[in-house]
């Protein structure tokens, strides 16, 4: 695809975590900033820094509402940030922290954030040590805008990679999926339904620090399922591998409200976003003993083995069922649900 293609101007397609995210980041972003910590889309880069590893994250957060069940803007920042270095084999060190604050913003809501964030760090362990606030023109910030940068010292014992992932290698996932999405686009009251439904956001990483003890190892690839869902993170994976993931359909867990809003909306649920979810490749024979371990873990009582690595189809997520039926599991096309992060 060459530059022309991307079009004329940048739409909210291009920041859905879908196919026009990785057009845009392939054709326009990589080329111009390529290096070789650039050449494997992850959640976070990792740096050798003498004997120990680091690994550095940043993000946006433009999520709207400010609030809604389960969380706001300023614990989604915070879990968000240490999600993307857990998923990396990284135990969260600390945070900076940028606030981009609307003008005629009620200091309430200011205040509540910011409770919202302290707390949020501190549950999940880490520092929030500098940062800068600025404020905009009323009208032209939505409130507020929150970007992160984390650290976070990856655990010498982990070697996650695509390389080390092959045939019959299994694909688990934390917990229900969709929970997120669903939440927010609920919130926004665009559209008459009612569930009681709350976003799961929450940091990961005593979910994965349960995995490592058990055996590191066995862990070959994670991610957290955030924009785009479940369906493009492994799209991404599949691609990257050139191998062919199959997902067992039934196994999927998703929650009745989140299944009869997809259902209603139709919408596929593998594309709804998580951000308190996880996805892990894992060796076959270790798989039944990583499960029970995530179990014990609070908020990790509904892992699930949800499918497998194949040779072929290579490059394609596929979706079968008990009865065997197949459905081909693309990234997401378009923007069904903005601003959900």
């Amino acid at each position: 695809m060459n530059i022309e293609e991307l079009g004329k101007q940048i739409e909210l397609a291009h920041g859905s975590g879908g196919k026009s995210t990785h057009r845009l980041i392939e054709t326009a972003i990589l080329p111009a900033l390529k290096n070789s910590t650039l050449e494997s889309l992850s959640d976070a880069a990792v740096i050798n820094c003498e004997e120990k590893r680091l690994a550095l994250t940043t993000d946006s957060f433009v999520v709207h509402p400010l609030l809604f069940p389960g969380g706001s803007i300023g614990k989604l920042a915070i879990n968000g940030s240490v999600n993307d270095l857990a998923v990396s084999g990284a135990e969260p060190q600390a945070i900076l922290l940028s606030l981009i604050v609307e003008a005629g913003l009620p200091m309430e809501i200011f205040l509540r954030e910011i409770k919202a964030i302290a707390d949020a760090s501190s549950k999940a362990a880490v520092q929030v040590i500098g940062g800068d606030t600025k404020v905009v023109e009323h009208g032209k910030g939505d409130g507020m805008y929150i970007t992160t940068t984390a650290l976070g010292i990856v655990d010498p014992r982990i070697n996650l990679s695509p390389r080390r992932i092959k045939p019959g290698d299994q694909i688990i996932v934390s917990g229900p999926i969709g929970d997120h999405g669903i939440t927010i686009l609920l919130a926004r009251g665009e559209i008459d339904l009612e569930a009681n439904l709350q976003s799961d956001s929450r940091p990961l990483w005593p979910l994965v620090k349960s995995m490592i003890s058990v055996c590191p190892t066995a862990v070959k690839w994670m991610r957290d399922p955030t924009r785009g869902g479940v369906a493009t993170v492994l799209n991404e994976l599949s691609r990257e591998i050139k191998m062919g993931i199959v997902l067992f359909e039934e196994s999927i867990p998703l929650r009745e409200e989140v299944r009869g809003a997809c259902e209603i909306l139709g919408l596929d649920p593998l594309h709804i976003a998580c951000e308190g979810q996880f996805v892990a490749v894992v060796e076959k024979d270790l798989l039944s003993e990583l499960l029970k371990e995530l179990r014990k873990v609070p908020g990790g009582e509904g892992a699930v083995h949800i499918g497998e690595v194949r040779e072929k189809p290579p490059g394609v997520v596929l979706a079968v069922s008990t009865y065997g039926g197949s459905r081909r599991v693309d990234m997401l096309i378009g923007d069904p649900l903005p601003r959900i992060c």
